[in-house]
């Protein structure tokens, strides 16, 4: 059986939540336009590198599985 855990804390008001949220906010620290734009062309190269490698390896499976399936059907005899 469960039990629930009592943590010792009171439950806050929507106030006292709208105050500590404000506070963090103040904390935290948001990336320049520059670091976007930088992160953002990083992810799109990334993305054309990996569809293009993805594509390739995909292009080489076909070319060996027609490869081998025309070999057993040229010792089969079909």
């Amino acid at each position: 059986m469960s039990e629930a855990v009592d943590t010792g804390s009171k439950k806050e008001g929507v106030g006292d939540f709208i105050r500590h949220t404000r506070e963090e906010l103040g904390r935290t620290s948001f990336p320049s336009s520059e670091d976007v734009r930088n992160t953002t062309i990083i992810v799109i190269v990334s993305v054309i590198f990996f569809a293009i490698y993805l594509f390739l390896v995909d292009q080489a499976w076909v070319y060996i599985l027609e490869a081998l399936t025309w070999l057993v059907n040229k010792i089969a005899g079909f």
